[in-house]
């Protein structure tokens, strides 16, 4: 593995942390090799490893932190020799075998960029969140479009794109993997055991706030990389916004016209509520068979893809009530851009 190094990024994960880069160590057999970055713990992370003899590189912070600023930051410490750069988000463990099965992936196809495997929650059941997340992770093996945050990536590929875009304060991998499929490169995932991940989300503020950071990625990659993120952006919007404000319209419509045919005297006037009210009721079907219609889409895949019933249906509603953060999160990065503000981070941990 003298051909591989693993960068690591984290901020405040305690134990998560630990374990990781006790597992990097382990699978990579060379502590040098590992490069930990740090953005501001109080936690003892960055002592914690020092002692192990892992390269420790402290984000400066009086600067806007981003993770790809520290997943650069990583990558300018990386030893000429290594061909190959892992990089893993601290709250994540390698999987015994899957370096070498990555390195030897990228080696056999010179035209591979990068690749991922199989990210799996840590504690799948420990909240309806959690599992979220893990259903999430569990996509197409074969040729992608993006590998994600947990992926291993050609050295050569990296400096061709001059790696993450530091100001993507969300977004950075799918943002960068488009640079480079732009330059001819390749990315695939493996159907290989990966990483294990501890989301760690136990509450409704935690889930939208990271559903909230996907919207505004989604808005800023199709700012940059036009019509890449289209259909997403105009998804969220519809579904998020448009159709539920639309929604709330009717029915107070409903309501009004309902309380005008009941108090006013005038026939003509009652008569014009009652249909008017009437118009804006058969709007509400309209406006919730689009909503039906995609939970079957997705139940629909999902269950193809070996879900059990009861699970793809739980996924499909949590999809659909994710389109209201996303769009929040669209509408955030339009409100900042507008009066030429750079949006802080959004976190959800």
């Amino acid at each position: 593995m003298e051909n591989v190094a693993i960068v690591a990024i984290g901020r405040n994960e305690g134990d998560r942390c630990r374990t990781c880069l006790d597992a990097a160590i382990k699978l990579i057999g060379d502590p040098s090799r590992v490069i930990y970055v740090d953005s501001g713990s109080t936690d003892g992370s960055p002592e914690h490893a020092r002692s192990l003899g892992v390269t420790v590189v402290d984000l400066d912070m009086s600067q806007p932190f981003t993770a790809a600023r520290a997943r650069n930051a990583g990558l300018a410490e990386v030893p000429a020799e290594a061909a190959f750069v892992q990089f893993i988000d601290a709250d994540c463990e390698l999987v015994d075998g899957w370096l070498e099965t990555a390195a030897w992936a990228l080696d056999s196809d010179p035209k591979l960029a990068g690749v991922a495997g199989r990210r799996r929650e840590r504690q799948p059941d420990a909240t309806a969140y959690n599992k979220l997340c893990d259903m999430e992770w569990d996509t197409p093996v074969g040729e992608a479009a993006a590998v994600g945050g947990d992926a291993m990536f050609r050295r050569k590929a990296l400096d061709a794109v001059d790696g993450y875009d530091p100001t993507m304060i969300a977004g950075e991998e799918p943002e960068m993997c488009l640079r480079m499929r732009k330059l001819g490169w390749r990315l695939r995932r493996l159907d290989a055991e990966m990483t294990r991940h501890d989301a760690a989300m136990t509450s409704w503020k935690q889930w939208w706030n990271r559903n909230k950071r996907a919207g505004h990625a989604y808005a800023e990659t199709l700012d940059r990389h036009p019509p890449t993120g289209a259909k997403e952006v105009r998804s969220n919007y519809v579904l998020g916004l448009s159709l539920p404000f639309n929604a709330t319209l009717a029915s107070a419509g409903v309501i009004a016209m309902t309380i005008v045919a009941l108090v006013v005297e005038s026939p003509a006037r009652r008569s014009f509520a009652i249909v008017f009210g009437i118009a804006l009721l058969l709007v509400l079907p309209v406006i919730a068979s689009a909503y039906v219609l995609l939970f079957k889409r997705i139940r629909t895949f999902r269950t193809a893809r070996g879900d059990d019933p009861s699970d793809a249906a739980t996924y499909a509603k949590w999809v659909l009530l994710g389109k209201v953060p996303q769009a929040m999160g669209q509408l955030k990065y339009r409100w900042n851009k507008l009066r030429g503000r750079s949006s802080g981070i959004i976190e959800y941990k």
